[in-house]
């Protein structure tokens, strides 16, 4: 149950990203950065981030020989975990070439469709986390 709760909670600023996403990449420069103050302060988020791994890998292994929800809380852990690797590896790097998106460099065009991507993959794979949790759970209430 907590691990469901964390997860769903870790989708909250990825689902927000996701759907604000087509809106601001039709924004200019200036209203761009305006935008991104709204994000100011989410990265705290990553205490639910933190919370959404440990909680699922706590669940796996007390789900270690359970067949099918092991498999399937395994899957949610990866997802989880591959929402950090496409952080680290896509956002926080244009984090650091706009300074938080406080200034903008020549090719902020090209970053800023990088950093709504990353955000919207990580989007991706927060709801199937989030999913096959779910399926999970149906799984053993039907047992």
């Amino acid at each position: 149950m907590i691990s469901f709760i964390m997860v769903a909670l870790a989708f909250v600023p990825g689902g927000a990203h996701f759907f604000s996403m087509f809106n601001k990449l039709k924004l200019d420069g200036t209203s761009y950065l305006a935008a991104q103050r709204a994000y100011d302060g989410w990265s705290l988020f990553g205490i639910v981030v933190l919370g959404a791994l440990l909680f699922t890998a706590a669940l796996a292994v007390l789900l270690y020989r359970s067949g099918g929800s092991f498999g399937l809380v395994v899957l949610a852990f990866i997802s989880i975990g591959a929402t950090q690797l496409a952080f680290w590896t896509l956002t926080y790097p244009i984090n650091q070439a706009t300074r938080n998106w406080t200034v903008l460099p020549e090719n902020w065009e090209l970053l800023r469709r990088q950093w709504e991507y990353s955000h919207a993959v990580a989007a991706g794979l927060n709801a199937l986390a989030l999913l096959v949790l779910f399926i999970s759970a149906l799984r053993a209430a039907v047992r």
